[in-house]
């Protein structure tokens, strides 16, 4: 493949082709990998990545720099990592771009992150859950105190799920207070927080201030430490419904993740109300859909493994999919 942009020192109008490709594809994240000879860039189309252009090393600089341009990085800096966002009108859709750039061996490696508003911010009834687990959600949810965890890797739609759930809550008699890495997205009427670790502004920080603040409703981005744990156990005993994500491969290890990072088995037995793990599964003929086990006290309906069942036996997505997903052999 001769290299893309070969004949063009049109740095910007090159970036935007690129992210126009991507939005065409419907990607969640574009690559821009730099090689000895050559930039490649990739996108993630439903959960996987494919190739896209091969940009010719001459302009590797100078996009990165547009990049940079974009989010207000210091473009000077390119021995340390970067993190910025930015929010994009692209043909009347609203866009945020969340760019990270790490340096490689080869040059400045940098991701985008493209997140429409439009397909976030979901209502409960549109995450895609069975009747039977949207009614078991919403008697979690109803609870005045306790934790619920909401479990998967990365990119299983954990965010979308407590951003709808935020939603269902989000009432004037409720004081909803979150604590994220980072704030997705702008909820009206909700306290939003983001942490930073540069200045001190870390999880169990803020959360241990969020205590004072007369909260309904906390939302925790990451249980991440066993003091992060502690302070979320103890807002739950002192009359607080928190919610909360782990990294767990279904709903029940979500409990035996918190005694592994030294919780007391008793404390979370008293405090976590209920668990839901998620994935999401590529279905036809595109797109994907989020699957879900919700587990009630200790109690599960559905498995992660039944729900995808149902899928294939409606012929929405295949066997191969399921077994890629849920790490089957």
């Amino acid at each position: 493949m001769q290299p893309y942009g070969l004949m063009s020192e049109n740095v910007i109008q090159l970036l935007n082709e690129i992210i126009e490709e991507g939005i065409r594809l419907n990607v969640s994240d574009i690559h821009l990998e730099p090689r000895e000879d050559f930039l490649r860039v990739r996108y993630r189309v439903d959960g996987l990545l494919q190739d896209g252009e091969v940009v010719h090393k001459s302009l590797q600089a100078q996009l990165t720099s547009r990049l940079k341009v974009l989010v207000n990085l210091d473009i000077a800096e390119s021995r340390l990592p970067q993190d910025g966002r930015v929010n994009l009108k692209i043909e009347h859709r609203d866009f945020d771009f969340r760019i990270s750039t790490i340096p490689t061996i080869h040059g400045e490696k940098a991701v985008l992150r493209i997140l429409e508003r439009r397909h976030a911010l979901l209502h409960l009834k549109e995450l895609g859950m069975s009747a039977e687990d949207h009614l078991n959600y919403r008697r979690l949810i109803a609870k005045r105190n306790g934790i619920i965890l909401v479990t998967g890797p990365t990119g299983s739609g954990k965010t979308t799920t407590l951003y709808a759930t935020l939603r269902e809550l989000n009432c004037k008699e409720n004081n909803i207070v979150t604590i994220e890495d980072p704030v997705e997205y702008q909820l009206p009427g909700v306290n939003q927080i983001q942490v930073n670790y540069k200045t001190g502004l870390t999880f169990p920080r803020v959360l241990r201030s969020v205590l004072r603040q007369d909260p309904d409703i906390i939302l925790v981005g990451e249980i991440r430490d066993i003091e992060t744990a502690r302070i979320a156990i103890q807002a739950a005993l002192t009359g607080h419904l928190v919610l909360a994500t782990l990294h767990t491969r279904d709903a029940a290890s979500s409990l035996n993740r918190l005694v592994e990072m030294g919780i007391e088995p008793y404390l979370v037995k008293d405090t976590v109300i209920g668990a839901v793990a998620q994935r999401l599964v590529r279905v036809k003929p595109q797109g994907r859909r989020a699957i879900f086990e919700i587990m009630v006290g200790n109690k599960i309906g559905k498995t992660l493994k039944d729900n995808a069942m149902e899928l294939l036996k409606q012929g929405i997505t295949t066997g191969e999919e399921i077994a890629r997903v849920l790490e089957i052999d």
